[in-house]
């Protein structure tokens, strides 16, 4: 699991949360459902079963693989539309091309993320270039899907690249931690992404044994995904593993710890901590879109129907599909 990485995290800034801060306790551990997304890429649901009171501003995460492609057999999404809220890719292992009807789009690759603002709406595609195809690999990342308030569901799409060299990189006051800051801040250390919702997007190793207690904004939510390895989390230290999610609550700090012993295909603990300022905003989803209510689900189909998304670029040569 390259992403990011560093030979010595000792020269990288330290953070903690300090000693009066309020834990948060672990409301509920929740395990991914396994499934498959587009052409028939491996998936685990990260936030599936888990009440939107405490995801939001989060609407869906999926990890994708980790899966090691034979020759012939990497896949991605044919050609859909997005409405309403922001996409973020997240490629730990592995390549992924994107286009859009806009002309935007890029490859990103090990420890990049792609930032994609839908707003007023766009047709987007994502797939593995084709010498990938050819050769197979390792695939490794995470799509995680952000809301927008009503202000800004329909504001012009934006796309941002944030390469892996760009992430803010901090430690734990022992070194046992590696700490990318995707987005938001941590400690007072900014992420490159820039978000309309207040949010952190932070990527954890812990060697076995390490431990994580970090500063937490009282008014975001907190959340931790487990995309590798196993260890506890909250101060109750409640068992975790891969493919799991713990929902936290209130609190001024938030705790991970891995276990002593990891297997040895996954050495370390790997995590996804996400944190948001909820919208508190009446939500419609329907496969794509993601509005405020039924009517503007229906208008979101409807100009999608009639184009008003855009079109699909002829160079492409691909047809129309959705998610």
């Amino acid at each position: 699991m390259p992403a990011v990485t560093v030979d010595n995290p000792l020269t990288l800034p330290r953070v903690a949360a300090p000693a009066d801060a309020k834990p948060r306790p672990v409301l509920a551990v929740a395990t991914a459902p396994s499934g498959f997304e587009g052409e028939g890429f491996p998936v685990r649901r990260a936030f599936a079963g888990i009440d939107y009171k405490h995801l939001d501003p989060f609407i869906m995460m999926d990890q994708m693989g980790e899966v090691d492609y034979q020759p012939g057999e990497p896949k991605g999404t044919p050609w859909h539309p997005h409405r309403g809220f922001e996409t973020v890719t997240y490629i730990i292992d592995g390549i992924f091309d994107h286009h859009d009807s806009n002309g935007g789009g890029g490859t990103i690759t090990n420890g990049d993320t792609q930032w994609m603002t839908a707003g007023s709406g766009l047709l987007h595609i994502e797939a593995p270039p084709e010498h990938l195809v050819v050769s197979g690999g390792l695939f490794h990342g995470l799509q995680l899907w952000v809301n927008l308030p009503a202000k800004d569901k329909m504001m012009a799409p934006r796309y941002q690249d944030i390469r892996g060299g760009n992430v803010q990189l901090l430690t734990s006051p022992d070194g046992g931690a590696l700490l990318r800051v995707i987005a938001g801040e941590l400690d007072g250390h900014s992420g490159p992404g820039i978000t309309h919702t207040p949010i952190s997007m932070i990527h954890a190793t812990l060697a076995p044994g390490a431990e994580i207690n970090l500063p937490w904004r009282e008014d975001f939510n907190g959340l931790a995904y487990v995309l590798a390895g196993k260890g506890t989390v909250g101060a109750e230290r409640r068992p975790i593993h891969l493919g799991q999610t713990a929902v936290f609550g209130s609190g001024s700090s938030l705790t991970v710890r891995a276990d002593e012993k990891q297997d040895s295909h996954t050495p370390d603990l790997e995590v996804v901590l996400l944190g948001g300022r909820p919208i508190r905003e009446p939500m419609a989803h329907y496969g794509p879109f993601v509005m405020n209510n039924r009517a503007e689900l229906q208008q979101a189909f409807e100009d999608f129907q009639k184009g008003r998304l855009g079109t699909i670029p002829a160079v492409h040569g691909m047809s129309e599909g959705g998610m």
